[in-house]
């Protein structure tokens, strides 16, 4: 047990400073199975007394004091959600322990920086101020979004959407197929004395289509040959074209239906809807907070290659 927490307390060190990151892919998956490998055989974490239950605990429950300095079980339930996935997803009663033990030695390593002066070092006041801004500036954009998707906003935003859409013509459309002109113009002159398409094209039509009456089913512009893709446009739905030469022979086509292309389901299009919808929310939020503030800027006389030699730790 005593060896499963050191190395959990230090895999999680590893994690939360970042350095889990730039390990490469084997030596994660390495760690991950030695984890779980101990948690499958680590006892549950102790429960609490006899008739506790989870009404009992809050964000603000102390779940460990290190000279002095409370720890929380908000503070573990924050660290836990900075996890990477593979932590997180660590059975709860491996993780709790091992993310207290984490904070415990957080705390004492971060006292004994506070004790030596780092507090009074720029590089730790600028991390710290960059911290904090980002904490706070997330719960802003938190209360942004959170009012920034509604079912009313999503209805409008794909009205819109689809309003400007270009809709092809689409067409449902007939042939026989035979191999001569002269038998195409004996098709066309049995349609003309009366006789079925769909009959005389299962009688005649040499192509695949003929047992289905010679129907080809939905298709737009360019999706034919175009021989056959302008013989279709040209026609009137329930004419019937002249003969028509492609590669695979000489056609007779008639016209069943056209429409528009479909537009695409609301259903389809919504994660996109939604993430537009946010987006232009949080950046309306932002242009009105500029508009209102004074801001000065003077990057213009900064060399940009200061931004890649300037180091923090070299102070």
């Amino acid at each position: 047990m005593t060896k499963f927490l050191t190395t959990t307390a230090l895999a999680l060190t590893l994690a939360l400073t970042g350095a889990a990151y730039a390990q490469d892919a084997e030596q994660e998956d390495a760690a991950t199975d030695a984890e779980a490998g101990a948690a499958a055989e680590a006892p549950a974490a102790d429960a609490g007394s006899e008739g506790e239950t989870m009404a009992d605990f809050g964000l603000d429950t102390v779940v460990a004091t290190v000279n002095g300095t409370e720890i929380t079980l908000g503070h573990v339930v924050a660290i836990r959600d900075r996890l990477p996935q593979n932590y997180r997803s660590l059975p709860p009663e491996v993780l709790l322990p091992g993310l207290v033990d984490q904070l415990i030695d957080q705390t004492l390593l971060s006292d004994e920086a506070v004790e030596a002066g780092a507090e009074d070092l720029a590089r730790v006041q600028i991390q710290l101020d960059n911290e904090r801004r980002g904490i706070l500036s997330n719960e802003t954009i938190a209360t942004v979004l959170a009012g920034a998707v509604t079912e009313e906003k999503i209805a409008e935003a794909y009205e819109a959407l689809t309003s400007e859409m270009t809709r092809a013509t689409e067409y449902n459309a007939s042939h026989i197929l035979v191999e001569t002109e002269e038998e195409a113009n004996d098709v066309i002159a049995e349609l003309e004395g009366g006789a079925d398409f769909a009959e005389l094209a299962q009688e005649r039509s040499t192509g695949p289509s003929g047992p289905n009456g010679g129907n080809l089913g939905w298709f737009g512009p360019g999706q034919m040959v175009p021989e056959f893709d302008a013989a279709v446009q040209a026609l009137e739905v329930g004419a019937v074209s002249e003969p028509v030469e492609t590669q695979f022979g000489w056609h007779v086509v008639t016209v069943n239906e056209t429409r528009l292309s479909p537009l695409p389901p609301l259903e389809q299009v919504q994660p996109d809807i939604v993430s537009q919808l946010n987006q232009d929310a949080l950046q309306a939020h932002i242009d009105a907070l500029r508009e209102g503030a004074e801001i000065e800027r003077s990057v213009e006389g900064i060399p940009a290659e200061a931004l890649t030699t300037l180091e923090l730790s070299a102070e």
